[in-house]
């Protein structure tokens, strides 16, 4: 009980890191649940403080999520860990999507998710990283809505990964991968209000507003 404990805590912990915080108030000198949206996540930071600090953001985050789902598996408490190194490694990836949306360090507001959620994705499910992301980049390119592009490619994610399950642990992956969508979906349910009104902001390279 103990090792589960512990890898779990491990990914949380990765995943409350909250660097959209961090490097705003490294960098501006100003808190970014202050600015914008007022959340933590890589959009907000880019279009409060600018397109550098908001990639950097993106890459961190997505960081979050990918070294503890490859570090924690090879570690001792992982031999503990019920089902093995795989279902080790999908937990702790939730632990860290988790972390980033309710994290500890600042006072449980943290992001959508969506960028954790991508690194665990690309570390544990690749072939679904890869469409799910070209889901993304197709709706944003339509709509110019990261958040309708971030929810349809956590839908797209659920399905592939659905169809293409197979083995012992298919019904771990098919439900981590249904948990994860329906997470993203419900933690930009203002995107979804915004979005019904019209009001949602659209996505733009130029300098922030």
């Amino acid at each position: 009980m103990g090792a589960i404990v512990a890898a779990l805590a491990i990914g949380y912990v990765c995943g409350s890191l909250p660097w959209g915080l961090w490097l705003g108030r490294a960098f501006r000198g100003v808190d970014v649940r202050t600015l914008g949206s007022g959340n933590l996540g890589a959009t907000n930071v880019f279009r409060s403080l600018g397109r550098g600090l908001g990639l950097l953001t993106l890459v961190l985050d997505m960081l979050k999520g990918t070294v503890p789902v490859v570090i924690v598996p090879r570690l001792d408490v992982a031999a503990a860990f019920p089902g093995g190194t795989g279902a080790c490694a999908i937990s702790v990836g939730a632990a860290a999507i988790l972390g980033h949306m309710f994290t500890f360090l600042a006072g449980f507001r943290g992001g959508k998710g969506v960028a954790t959620a991508a690194g665990v994705v690309l570390a544990l499910f690749p072939a679904a990283f890869g469409i799910a992301v070209l889901v993304f980049v197709l709706t944003v390119a339509v709509s110019r809505y990261i958040s309708l592009g971030s929810m349809l490619a956590a839908v797209a994610f659920a399905v592939i990964v659905a169809v293409g399950a197979r083995g012992a642990e298919a019904p771990l992956r098919i439900g981590f991968s249904v948990v994860v969508a329906l997470l993203v979906i419900a933690r930009h349910h203002e995107n979804i209000r915004r979005l019904a009104r019209g009001e949602e902001r659209r996505f733009s390279w130029g300098r922030p507003r």
